[in-house]
Protein backbone atom coordinates (compact mmCIF):
# COMPACT_ATOMS: atom_id res chain seq x y z
CA UNK A 1 0.00 0.00 0.00
CA UNK A 2 1.41 3.38 -0.98
CA UNK A 3 1.59 6.17 1.55
CA UNK A 4 -0.87 8.99 1.08
CA UNK A 5 0.74 12.27 0.08
CA UNK A 6 0.08 15.18 2.33
CA UNK A 7 -1.19 18.21 0.46
CA UNK A 8 0.39 21.63 1.08
CA UNK A 9 -2.85 22.86 2.60
CA UNK A 10 -2.99 19.89 4.96
CA UNK A 11 0.68 20.29 5.84
CA UNK A 12 0.17 23.93 6.71
CA UNK A 13 -2.54 22.90 9.13
CA UNK A 14 -0.17 20.66 11.06
CA UNK A 15 1.08 22.15 14.33
CA UNK A 16 4.56 23.66 14.26
CA UNK A 17 7.17 21.60 16.03
CA UNK A 18 8.18 22.89 19.44
CA UNK A 19 11.22 25.17 19.25
CA UNK A 20 14.41 23.68 20.59
CA UNK A 21 14.88 24.63 24.21
CA UNK A 22 17.88 26.84 24.81
CA UNK A 23 20.60 25.11 26.76
CA UNK A 24 21.09 26.46 30.27
CA UNK A 25 24.68 27.35 29.39
CA UNK A 26 24.31 28.35 25.73
CA UNK A 27 26.20 31.40 24.45
CA UNK A 28 28.78 30.93 27.25
CA UNK A 29 26.35 32.43 29.75
CA UNK A 30 23.92 31.25 32.38
CA UNK A 31 20.59 31.34 30.57
CA UNK A 32 18.36 31.74 33.60
CA UNK A 33 16.53 35.04 33.80
CA UNK A 34 15.21 34.49 37.35
CA UNK A 35 18.76 33.94 38.62
CA UNK A 36 20.03 36.93 36.62
CA UNK A 37 17.20 39.11 37.93
CA UNK A 38 17.91 38.23 41.57
CA UNK A 39 21.65 38.80 41.11
CA UNK A 40 21.11 42.13 39.38
CA UNK A 41 18.69 43.37 42.02
CA UNK A 42 21.17 42.50 44.76
CA UNK A 43 23.98 44.13 42.78
CA UNK A 44 21.88 47.26 42.36
CA UNK A 45 21.31 47.43 46.12
CA UNK A 46 25.05 47.11 46.79
CA UNK A 47 26.02 49.70 44.17
CA UNK A 48 23.38 52.11 45.47
CA UNK A 49 24.66 51.61 49.02
CA UNK A 50 28.16 52.56 47.93
CA UNK A 51 26.95 55.66 46.11
CA UNK A 52 24.86 56.77 49.09
CA UNK A 53 27.65 56.20 51.59
CA UNK A 54 30.24 57.95 49.43
CA UNK A 55 28.06 61.01 48.86
CA UNK A 56 26.85 61.21 52.50
CA UNK A 57 23.30 61.65 51.25
CA UNK A 58 21.74 60.20 54.40
CA UNK A 59 23.80 62.28 56.82
CA UNK A 60 21.81 65.43 56.17
CA UNK A 61 24.94 67.12 54.82
CA UNK A 62 25.51 65.53 51.40
CA UNK A 63 28.92 65.98 49.83
CA UNK A 64 28.03 66.96 46.28
CA UNK A 65 31.68 67.42 45.31
CA UNK A 66 31.92 63.63 45.06
CA UNK A 67 29.94 63.94 41.82
CA UNK A 68 32.95 65.69 40.27
CA UNK A 69 35.23 62.66 40.61
CA UNK A 70 35.51 59.82 38.11
CA UNK A 71 34.90 57.31 40.88
CA UNK A 72 31.38 58.58 41.42
CA UNK A 73 30.75 59.09 37.71
CA UNK A 74 31.67 55.48 36.96
CA UNK A 75 29.63 54.17 39.90
CA UNK A 76 26.59 56.14 38.76
CA UNK A 77 27.11 54.73 35.25
CA UNK A 78 27.06 51.22 36.74
CA UNK A 79 23.95 52.11 38.74
CA UNK A 80 22.08 53.25 35.63
CA UNK A 81 23.30 50.24 33.62
CA UNK A 82 22.19 47.81 36.33
CA UNK A 83 18.74 49.40 36.34
CA UNK A 84 18.56 48.94 32.55
CA UNK A 85 19.64 45.31 32.95
CA UNK A 86 16.94 44.71 35.56
CA UNK A 87 14.24 46.30 33.40
CA UNK A 88 15.32 44.28 30.35
CA UNK A 89 15.54 41.04 32.32
CA UNK A 90 12.12 41.52 33.93
CA UNK A 91 10.57 42.36 30.55
CA UNK A 92 12.10 39.35 28.82
CA UNK A 93 11.13 37.09 31.70
CA UNK A 94 7.52 38.18 31.35
CA UNK A 95 7.40 38.06 27.56
CA UNK A 96 9.58 35.10 26.57
CA UNK A 97 10.03 33.04 29.71
CA UNK A 98 12.74 32.13 32.20
CA UNK A 99 15.27 30.62 29.79
CA UNK A 100 17.61 32.99 27.97
CA UNK A 101 19.91 35.97 28.43
CA UNK A 102 18.90 39.60 28.74
CA UNK A 103 21.03 42.67 28.11
CA UNK A 104 20.47 45.87 26.11
CA UNK A 105 23.87 45.31 24.48
CA UNK A 106 26.67 42.82 25.10
CA UNK A 107 29.22 45.36 23.88
CA UNK A 108 27.56 47.99 26.05
CA UNK A 109 28.14 45.71 29.03
CA UNK A 110 31.80 45.62 28.03
CA UNK A 111 32.03 49.41 27.91
CA UNK A 112 30.47 49.82 31.36
CA UNK A 113 32.63 47.01 32.74
CA UNK A 114 35.77 48.71 31.44
CA UNK A 115 34.68 52.12 32.76
CA UNK A 116 34.38 50.79 36.31
CA UNK A 117 37.51 48.64 35.95
CA UNK A 118 39.38 51.93 35.42
CA UNK A 119 38.16 53.00 38.86
CA UNK A 120 39.39 49.81 40.50
CA UNK A 121 42.80 49.86 38.80
CA UNK A 122 43.52 53.53 39.53
CA UNK A 123 42.47 53.04 43.15
CA UNK A 124 44.71 50.00 43.67
CA UNK A 125 47.68 51.11 41.57
CA UNK A 126 47.74 54.90 42.13
CA UNK A 127 45.60 56.04 45.04
CA UNK A 128 46.29 53.35 47.63
CA UNK A 129 50.10 53.73 47.48
CA UNK A 130 49.75 57.53 47.59
CA UNK A 131 47.43 57.42 50.59
CA UNK A 132 49.69 54.95 52.38
CA UNK A 133 52.60 57.33 51.85
CA UNK A 134 50.51 60.19 53.26
CA UNK A 135 49.67 58.18 56.39
CA UNK A 136 45.98 57.77 55.54
CA UNK A 137 44.57 55.11 57.88
CA UNK A 138 41.14 54.98 56.24
CA UNK A 139 42.23 52.94 53.21
CA UNK A 140 40.01 49.97 52.37
CA UNK A 141 37.15 51.25 54.50
CA UNK A 142 33.72 49.79 53.78
CA UNK A 143 32.80 52.73 51.56
CA UNK A 144 36.11 52.59 49.68
CA UNK A 145 35.70 48.86 49.14
CA UNK A 146 32.14 49.29 47.89
CA UNK A 147 32.85 51.96 45.28
CA UNK A 148 36.35 50.92 44.21
CA UNK A 149 36.40 47.13 44.42
CA UNK A 150 33.02 45.50 45.07
CA UNK A 151 31.06 47.41 42.42
CA UNK A 152 33.65 46.67 39.72
CA UNK A 153 33.65 42.99 40.66
CA UNK A 154 29.84 42.84 40.61
CA UNK A 155 29.76 44.30 37.09
CA UNK A 156 32.54 42.00 35.85
CA UNK A 157 30.78 38.94 37.29
CA UNK A 158 27.50 40.01 35.67
CA UNK A 159 29.21 40.13 32.28
CA UNK A 160 31.07 36.89 32.85
CA UNK A 161 28.02 34.91 34.00
CA UNK A 162 24.92 36.42 32.39
CA UNK A 163 25.97 38.16 29.15
CA UNK A 164 26.31 36.12 25.91
CA UNK A 165 29.85 35.96 24.64
CA UNK A 166 31.41 36.43 21.22
CA UNK A 167 30.43 40.00 20.30
CA UNK A 168 33.51 41.94 21.44
CA UNK A 169 35.88 43.27 18.78
CA UNK A 170 39.61 43.82 19.03
CA UNK A 171 39.04 47.56 18.49
CA UNK A 172 36.71 47.77 21.50
CA UNK A 173 39.41 48.43 24.15
CA UNK A 174 40.39 51.60 22.31
CA UNK A 175 36.74 52.65 22.08
CA UNK A 176 36.22 51.93 25.77
CA UNK A 177 38.96 54.40 26.70
CA UNK A 178 36.76 57.20 25.33
CA UNK A 179 34.76 57.21 28.58
CA UNK A 180 37.71 57.90 30.93
CA UNK A 181 39.29 60.19 28.33
CA UNK A 182 36.10 62.24 28.13
CA UNK A 183 36.27 62.65 31.89
CA UNK A 184 39.97 63.49 31.70
CA UNK A 185 39.36 66.29 29.20
CA UNK A 186 36.42 67.64 31.20
CA UNK A 187 38.41 67.59 34.46
CA UNK A 188 41.34 69.53 32.97
CA UNK A 189 38.98 72.10 31.43
CA UNK A 190 37.00 72.41 34.65
CA UNK A 191 40.15 72.95 36.72
CA UNK A 192 41.66 75.41 34.25
CA UNK A 193 38.51 77.53 34.41
CA UNK A 194 38.82 77.88 38.16
CA UNK A 195 36.74 74.92 39.26
CA UNK A 196 37.74 73.06 42.42
CA UNK A 197 37.14 69.40 43.18
CA UNK A 198 37.68 70.05 46.86
CA UNK A 199 38.57 73.40 48.41
CA UNK A 200 41.93 74.46 46.98
CA UNK A 201 42.19 71.36 44.76
CA UNK A 202 41.86 71.87 41.01
CA UNK A 203 42.96 68.36 40.03
CA UNK A 204 40.86 65.35 41.01
CA UNK A 205 43.73 62.84 41.17
CA UNK A 206 47.46 63.08 41.96
CA UNK A 207 48.56 61.82 38.54
CA UNK A 208 46.72 64.74 36.93
CA UNK A 209 48.46 67.40 39.02
CA UNK A 210 50.26 69.47 36.38
CA UNK A 211 51.58 71.89 39.00
CA UNK A 212 53.40 69.09 40.85
CA UNK A 213 54.35 66.77 38.01
CA UNK A 214 54.56 69.10 35.04
CA UNK A 215 52.95 68.46 31.66
CA UNK A 216 55.50 65.76 30.84
CA UNK A 217 54.96 63.93 34.11
CA UNK A 218 51.19 63.93 33.71
CA UNK A 219 51.53 62.81 30.08
CA UNK A 220 53.68 59.86 31.19
CA UNK A 221 51.07 58.82 33.72
CA UNK A 222 48.26 59.11 31.17
CA UNK A 223 50.15 57.07 28.58
CA UNK A 224 51.10 54.39 31.11
CA UNK A 225 47.54 54.11 32.44
CA UNK A 226 46.13 54.04 28.91
CA UNK A 227 48.42 51.18 27.95
CA UNK A 228 47.47 49.28 31.09
CA UNK A 229 43.77 49.78 30.43
CA UNK A 230 44.05 48.71 26.79
CA UNK A 231 45.89 45.55 27.85
CA UNK A 232 43.17 44.76 30.39
CA UNK A 233 40.56 45.46 27.71
CA UNK A 234 42.30 43.08 25.32
CA UNK A 235 42.19 40.41 28.02
CA UNK A 236 38.42 40.93 28.28
CA UNK A 237 38.11 40.65 24.48
CA UNK A 238 40.23 37.49 24.39
CA UNK A 239 38.08 35.89 27.09
CA UNK A 240 34.89 36.94 25.31
CA UNK A 241 35.97 35.59 21.94
CA UNK A 242 37.38 32.36 23.35
CA UNK A 243 34.18 31.63 25.28
CA UNK A 244 32.13 32.56 22.21
CA UNK A 245 34.04 30.06 20.05
CA UNK A 246 33.68 27.31 22.65
CA UNK A 247 29.96 28.02 22.91
CA UNK A 248 29.42 27.82 19.14
CA UNK A 249 31.37 24.56 18.96
CA UNK A 250 29.29 23.01 21.70
CA UNK A 251 26.07 24.04 19.92
CA UNK A 252 27.18 22.38 16.66
CA UNK A 253 27.86 19.05 18.37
Amino acid sequence: MSKAAVSPSAASALPDPEPARTSLYAYAALNSRPVALVYRMLALAVILTGVIRHSDVLTGAPNWTTLLFYTMVSNLLCLVWMILLIVRTARDLRQTGPRGTSTPSARGSGAVMMAITVTMLIYLVVLVPTRFADGDSDIFSLTDNLIHIITPLLVIVDWLVFVPKGSFRWIDPLLWTLIPYAYLVWAFVYGSLGGEFTPGQKYPYPFMDVDALGVGGVAQWVVALTLALVVVGLVFVAIDRALGVLSRRSVRR
